[in-house]
């Protein structure tokens, strides 16, 4: 059995969905995901929206049989409630987000329990498996899309290394180019127990800037650097250091006119860089950016950056965690970098962002990780309305 925390934003008063109007209802919304498992531990990992309003999100859960997290999906319908639940077979393990939409079916990475080799899985909108086929990289990272591929950051804990690869939706690797992370234990000691999640969760990203160098944030040279590679060249183009695994970059979104939005972490302090410049052809140091310092955050805080569009401006939201165990979202002008606006969400249990998606009405759904009775890690959707978005970010 499945119960459900629903918490409904109406117009003028708290209510229930069925004393509301249905688009009302859509709009605007609260859920937290719980169930009767004393044991079930499941975090959130990225949301989509599907084709009837609903949402799929992609969770990671605990295992006993593991020491990796397996594979937890959520479909939802277009109130946020709870229509089906999928706990994939414990042979799949260490899922990674984003679910990647491409030809009418969500896409994300994993690996196989036993050989620790990369697979990549689709799933249809309902949230079922429709196919899943081997990469064979191991210890996958971080990834994105790219056109009709899949960008694909992955460990290699054999050889040592650091590797991008550019995947095919069948799975096969069109190219790709490691880099060496560094001889000796120390330097693997944070990557491994990330990937065992009894360590801190470090920022692996991947990306291309537009029409021109492909991007990892990852470690190389016994730094989690930023590093700029033409996928060709045995060492990258470009390098933004960080301090071994104390500071760097936390999340990097590229903008128009070879700009990026940044936001960078050092000894536990966060800093947000709306627009920054980055030398994508030399080597440089996270720490020579400077950029807004966040107090209010979690040390050394995971950061999601999403950009859109609220009320015809080009906006940059930043999404984080606060020290008041709440989710904040920061709004900035994308042509400035002037804070436009905030907006806090969570009460009276700890929140934990996971991922932001703009939604088909002009809203938002932010999806996060929340704490029932403070211990039962279960998974929360708040649903904004375009009102609520333009209120929030409307600038000052």
């Amino acid at each position: 059995m499945r119960y459900f925390y629903f918490i409904l934003l109406c117009a003028f008063a708290w209510g229930c969905a069925n004393d509301a109007d249905p688009e009302a209802d859509k709009a605007s919304f609260t859920r937290i995901y719980d169930n009767n498992k004393f044991g079930s531990v499941i975090y959130p990992i990225d949301i989509k929206q599907t084709s009837d309003g609903g949402y799929l999100i992609l969770g990671g859960r605990k295992l006993t049989t593991s020491n990796f997290s397996g594979i937890y999906l959520l479909k939802t319908d277009a109130l946020g409630a709870y229509v089906e639940e999928q706990e994939l077979d414990e042979d799949l393990v260490a899922p990674i987000g984003p679910l990647m939409f491409l030809n009418d079916g969500y896409y994300f990475f994993c690996m196989t329990s036993v050989g620790l080799q990369t697979q990549l899985i689709r799933v249809n909108p309902n949230g079922t498996i429709d196919s899943q086929v081997s990469v064979g990289n191991s210890y996958p990272a971080a990834a994105a899309q790219e056109g009709n591929n899949f960008l694909l950051l992955s460990y290699n804990n054999v050889d040592k290394q650091s590797v991008i690869s550019v995947v095919t939706p069948a799975g096969a690797v069109q190219t790709s180019k490691a880099f060496s992370i560094g001889a000796g234990d120390a330097v693997e000691e944070p990557i491994i127990n990330h990937f065992l999640r009894t360590g801190r969760q470090l920022p692996f990203l991947v990306g291309r800037i537009p029409g021109g160098l492909f991007y990892f944030n990852g470690f190389f040279n016994y730094t989690l650097s930023l590093s700029f590679t033409n996928l060709a060249a045995d060492e990258p183009q470009g390098i933004l250091q960080g301090q071994q695994d104390d500071g760097g970059i936390s999340q990097a979104v590229p903008l128009d006119g070879g700009k990026f939005a940044l936001a960078r972490f050092n000894f536990g302090d966060n800093y947000f860089l709306p627009a920054a410049t980055i030398n994508s052809s030399g080597i440089s140091s996270s720490v020579d950016l400077g950029g807004n310092v966040l107090p209010e955050l979690v040390p050394n805080a995971a950061v999601k950056i999403l950009r859109t569009t609220i009320n015809g401006r080009k906006v940059v939201l930043y999404g984080s965690d606060t020290n008041g165990k709440q989710i904040v979202i920061l709004g900035y002008d994308e042509a400035t970098g002037s804070l436009m606006g905030s907006k806090y969400l969570g009460f009276s249990n700890p929140y934990e962002l996971a991922a932001i998606l703009p939604t088909s009405d002009g809203g938002l759904a932010v999806c996060g990780r929340t704490y029932v009775a403070g211990r039962f890690g279960r998974i929360c959707l708040f649903k904004l309305s375009s009102q609520e978005v333009e209120s929030a970010f409307k600038g000052f």
